[in-house]
């Protein structure tokens, strides 16, 4: 496509009550037959401007783990919880437990089938908007209780995506290609750069890590096990806040405690400093996963050896602004 081309095709699909805040007037433009736009609502009330933004996340975030049951749930653009199980009722539960006090109010992205299990346990709390491929009747008929709940049935695995993310500045726009390229498209390039190499169960769980951290703003890190968040450090000015957010996710540390032994550690971008390994191995951490590319690395690489623990070097960075 031509740089010129890029936004025609554009067509208003409706005018939306407001933007980001009700002083603001918004509306949705679509690309015909991509993306949100083909989504089937079944019930609840009219999509807000938030909630579409949020919808965008959540989609883009689920779509990683094609293959197996997985959830997410976004609050503000970020994941709260993400996780893969064996039954889509087993990846929702994780997701939720994963921090249930964020999750309230966020927006749920299923991959698979949402069934009765699941619709029982989305009715106990409050949530706005529910997309997934489709929901059984008993699904629908449980989850019509919450009339105001917005549920959403959207080929989550199969829609076509414009391959352009495009964002408005101060008297223009701004064009990029999707970050969307396949995780394991480039997973062949990871360096092992420590002494200690990952064992098969941490290259499983560095590999969902940063198959999340890459929808998490930055600065952003991640920490997960056994195919579900921990606890996520978004936004912040500097890594080592995102990395304490992370490892301190919890209530309180005595929940925290016991999962968090053996759990891996993502971060979207390189380590300037050794101070978020050693945060990271004070808090259980033994593996590290980032893209590497500091003229400090070695430092890192270092606190890594001295502590026992593995770092895996992509080659990949990940922003998310």
């Amino acid at each position: 496509m031509k740089d010129n081309e890029l936004l025609t095709g554009l067509e208003l699909k409706q005018s939306l009550r407001y933007g980001e805040n009700p002083h603001q007037k918004a509306s949705w433009y679509i690309f015909p037959e991509e993306g949100l736009s083909t989504a089937n609502q079944l019930q609840g009330k009219e999509l807000s401007y938030n909630n579409l933004i949020d919808l965008d996340a959540a989609v883009s975030t689920v779509q990683e783990f094609a293959g197996q049951p997985a959830c997410v749930v976004i609050k503000h653009t970020n994941p709260c919880g993400v996780s893969v199980g064996d039954t889509p009722y087993d990846a929702l539960v994780r997701a939720l437990d994963a921090d249930r006090v964020s999750c309230f109010g966020g927006i749920i992205a299923f991959n698979s089938i949402v069934d009765n299990v699941c619709a029982g346990e989305i009715v106990k709390s409050f949530y706005e908007c529910i997309v997934a491929p489709n929901f059984t009747e008993e699904a629908k008929t449980i989850l019509a209780a919450k009339k105001n709940l917005r549920l959403l049935e959207l080929d989550v695995n199969g829609i076509k995506v414009h391959p352009y993310n495009v964002r408005s500045i101060l008297g223009g726009v701004l064009v990029q290609d999707k970050d969307n390229i396949p995780v394991t498209t480039h997973t062949s390039n990871w360096k092992f750069v420590t002494e200690r190499e990952p064992t098969m169960q941490e290259v499983i769980d560095l590999t969902f890590a940063w198959k999340v951290v890459r929808h998490v703003r930055s600065n952003a890190i991640v920490v997960a096990r056994h195919g579900t968040t921990i606890g996520v450090g978004a936004g912040q000015m500097n890594r080592v806040g995102s990395a304490d957010i992370a490892l301190t996710a919890k209530d309180n540390k005595e929940i925290l405690g016991p999962i968090i032994e053996g759990a891996v550690l993502a971060s979207d971008g390189f380590f300037p400093f050794g101070d978020t390994v050693r945060l990271a191995h004070d808090n259980g951490i033994k593996a590290i996963i980032q893209p590497g590319g500091s003229i400090k690395d070695q430092e890192s690489i270092d606190a890594c050896n001295e502590l026992g623990m593995t770092m895996v070097c992509t080659g990949k960075r990940h922003f998310l602004h």
